[in-house]
């Protein structure tokens, strides 16, 4: 097949998707094999224990290692999910770029996988711990800044993947 700009562009969308599922992955074992580490960044958020003092959304505040466990588990778990999503999804884009069809079709674990990207970063990180937990409020324990990063390159992939050839 020669190197038009469609089959250029199908192999640029399974390479970003690729990336973005590598990602993920990378994340996700970063969180497994330092699992102490990153669990005290949940453990602080949760507890919301560097946030400005005496702040009125303190009752929002969770105490339980149990739930900041699970929460973390939770976070772990979605993190793989979506590499494992998007890679396949970036796997079968491969696969079928010589045919239009196919590639269109193809498309859909990719797509999936980046929106649950999204999702993970956009509301895990921005809405819930960043607003409801009032992440924002702490100095040493924020990671808006990332999760904006990742939620941002997502996007920008996800808007690129569903464009037509």
């Amino acid at each position: 097949m020669s190197l038009d700009a469609t089959y250029l562009s199908r192999l640029s969308k399974a390479a970003l998707t690729a990336a973005a599922a590598s990602w993920s992955l990378l994340v996700a074992c970063n969180n497994v094999f330092d699992y102490a580490s990153n669990l005290e960044f949940v453990r602080h958020v949760l507890e919301m224990d560097t946030t400005f003092p005496g702040n009125a959304g303190m009752w929002r505040a969770i105490h339980a290692p149990l739930f900041h466990h699970a929460a973390y588990a939770l976070i772990i778990v979605v993190e793989f999910a979506v590499g494992v999503i998007a890679g396949l999804g970036a796997l079968r884009m491969l696969r079928a770029r010589g045919d239009a069809g196919q590639f269109r079709q193809a498309k859909g674990l990719a797509v999936a996988g980046l929106t649950l990207g999204i999702l993970l970063w956009l509301v895990g990180f921005e809405v819930v711990a960043g607003e409801w937990f009032m992440m924002w409020q702490s100095r040493t324990w924020n990671a808006q800044e990332s999760a904006f990063r990742f939620a941002t390159a997502f996007s920008v992939i996800l808007v690129f993947v569903s464009l037509d050839d």
